[in-house]
Formats: structure tokens, sequence, C-alpha cells
């Protein structure tokens, strides 16, 4: 059973209709005795940071998602919000990853990034088998998660940055792989049969 987080930090309609063609069994939930019975975690997020902490501890949900032992998969913004910190709204973050989430320079590329990326998978890991490298995914960001010790792909969009991260049971794509058609039907099957 997997836990699809609905925080209030934009629309998961379209991770539950990819859910929906991968047929496996997910609850919508922002409630932490549903998440405790799950045996993974999907956090996306779209949106701005501080708000989205905000709603993290109003519903008592930031320290369970900080220590969680479980599998837990951040899409788009629930990959930024696993970092220490957010320039958006100079927020502490869950503090997951040891790096700060960083705006990209409107003086260099058109802010926010919106559209197909190339993506370079720099370090094996399950979420990635089958996927070819240098596979196109889809990314709407404006903020960004710097190149890291715990960078397992990247992107370049003005500046070279983490298109995915891992570290232990934590997984965080900046592409929403429930946009990124059969490649990104893929990264969500791996995340659940294989991490």
């Amino acid at each position: 059973m997997i836990a699809l987080i609905d925080y209030g930090a934009g629309n998961i309609q379209s991770v539950k209709n990819a859910l929906d063609d991968l047929n496996v069994d997910y609850t919508v939930t922002n409630r932490e005795s549903d998440i405790l019975k799950c045996d993974k975690i999907i956090f996306p997020g779209v949106g701005e940071a501080s708000f989205a902490i905000r709603k993290l501890h109003l519903l008592n949900l930031f320290t369970m998602l900080r220590v969680t032992k479980k599998p837990l998969l951040g899409i788009c913004l629930g990959m930024q919000l696993l970092t220490a910190k957010s320039k958006e709204g100079d927020v502490c973050c869950l503090s997951v990853f040891n790096t700060t989430t960083e705006m990209f320079d409107s003086s260099k590329v058109k802010v926010p990034h919106m559209g197909w990326n190339k993506v370079e998978i720099i370090k094996d890991n399950p979420l990635f088998e089958g996927i070819e490298n240098n596979s196109y995914f889809y990314f709407a960001h404006s903020f960004y998660v710097p190149y890291n010790e715990n960078t397992i792909a990247v992107s370049e969009y003005g500046v070279k940055f983490s298109a995915a991260v891992a570290k232990n049971n934590f997984y965080g794509v900046q592409f929403h792989p429930e946009k990124s058609g059969e490649r990104g039907i893929q990264i969500l099957k791996n995340f659940i049969e294989k991490c």
C-alpha cells in the first residue's frame, strides 16, 4: 500500500492517474496514522516551499517525514523540501539531504524552467532501472537542488542541478514522472517495486 500525501501543496490528480495506470493500491491522505499503515510514501508537491512546510507542521507530518524508515519518493517541490533549507521563503526544511534549494538566475535563463529536459544518470540506482541514459523528462520549477553527494542524476538549465537524489530510504526527483510518459511511469514503477 502506497501513501500519497495530500498536504495542500499542488494538484495530485496526475500522480493518482499514474498510480491507477500501474494498478497499485494507494491511499490519498494527510494523516500520520494512515501513513504509518502504508509500506511506501509518495510526497508530491507544486507551489511555494514556506507554505508547504507550514502545512506539514499544521498536519503534524514534519517530524514523521524526517525520521520515517519507509521508502519515500519526493516529487518536484517534494524533493526540494527534503533539503536542509529552501531559498523560497527562506525556510528550514526536512534536512534529509544536507544542501540548500536555490533559485535559478533569471538574468541567465527564463524562470520557471518548464518543458522536457535531458537527464543524465550518474550513479546506479534502482529508481532508474530500465531507463536509457540521457532520456528526457518533464520539468516545471523555478528552484533547484544543487549537485551534491546524494545526486544520482543531473540535468542542466543554465547550471547543472540535481534531477534526482537518493540517500538510504529517501529518493527525490525534480522532474514530474507522472507527466513524463512511459519513462516517468517506469520511475514510479521502479520506486514501488525495487526501492
